[in-house]
């Protein structure tokens, strides 16, 4: 059966729960980051969220909109951090059960968050997908509520809400560059834009060394890539995911794909440009910014930032390459 699209409509009824459990995070324009893009640049502080990522919008979102029962049963979800915060974050918020799948060697501080919000993490796998593989089997097995990272309308609508503080805070905003690993945020970025004003340019970002996502979307069907070469755990997914892939591919104007090393360059220009601490997947968007200075120069840019969950060895490593 084929999900239902979230509209605009959708993303506000969201905003009425949203709002009851997460304030509005900042929106600041930066003068030096200006001088770096060429554009007039906001930067939505998503690393400001509680679990330090966008995804916690539609984790309180879709859990608040569950049935007892499926409370009762408890929710499983496979993630490479911020996705399991999120649920963990919101399932502790209602008091449910959770249980999160990582793969082997996921980042220790998400790791260690998750456990401090009460979920269980098990560790499966080389990657995302690997564990996303043995979290379905487990949630067919026992019953469990799974929660896909993509494929779910309500956790698209939650996420949504951050697009529409966006732009109710600066209406002149013209282009909205979104990191994408599995593409909730960019479907959801693109679903609030278009509704607003068709001109407003969406643009997605993606590490070159997991391309999944981007492939995809250029060719119109589903590509998956043998394997992950990109420290930014937030983008590291294999394969595709349906759901947001139909929106994007409606909605998207554009999507570029950045190197280590020019998401390594972003987040050492985020710590002395704009004081503020940004993960692989919260720096991607100011690489591509960076990437399409030609084309964006001049327009009122907002980069989401999402999230701030780098860990002290990535960030030694990081500012190691300076």
């Amino acid at each position: 059966m084929e999900l239902p699209r979230p509209t605009l409509r959708d993303v506000l009824r969201a905003r009425a729960v949203v709002r009851r459990y997460l304030a509005p995070t900042p929106l600041i324009r930066y003068p030096a980051l200006d001088e770096l893009t060429g554009t007039e640049t906001y930067v939505k502080h998503e690393n400001h969220q509680p679990v330090g990522a966008f995804k916690v919008r539609g984790g309180v979102y879709l859990m608040s909109c569950l049935p007892e029962a499926e409370r009762r049963r408890g929710v499983i979800a496979a993630s490479t951090g911020n996705h399991g915060q999120s649920v963990a974050y919101a399932a502790r918020l209602f008091d449910i059960p959770a249980i999160i799948g990582v793969p082997e060697g996921a980042n220790p501080l998400k790791v260690a968050s998750m456990r401090a919000l009460g979920a269980e993490v098990l560790f499966h796998g080389p990657d995302f997908d690997a564990a996303r593989g043995f979290v379905e089997d487990l949630a067919a097995e026992r019953g469990y509520r799974y929660i896909h990272s993509g494929n779910e309308p309500l956790l698209v609508a939650g996420v949504g809400t951050l697009t529409l503080e966006i732009l109710e805070e600066q209406p002149g905003i013209d282009a909205i560059i979104v990191p994408v690993g599995g593409g909730s945020g960019a479907a959801a970025a693109a679903t609030v834009a278009k509704a607003v004003d068709p001109a407003i340019r969406v643009i997605g970002v993606q590490s070159e060394g997991a391309p999944a996502a981007y492939r995809t979307w250029k060719a119109g069907t589903p590509v998956e890539t043998p394997a992950i070469h990109t420290f930014a755990e937030g983008l590291a997914t294999r394969t595709s995911f349906s759901y947001p892939q139909a929106t994007m591919r409606d909605l998207l104007d554009d999507f570029v794909l950045v190197s280590d090393a020019e998401i390594r360059a972003a987040i050492r220009h985020y710590l002395t440009r704009a004081h503020t601490l940004a993960e692989g997947a919260g720096a991607a968007p100011l690489a591509a910014a960076l990437q399409l200075r030609a084309q964006l120069e001049g327009r009122r840019l907002a980069l989401i930032l999402s999230g701030g969950n780098i860990s002290e060895e990535q960030l030694r490593w990081v500012l190691s390459d300076a």
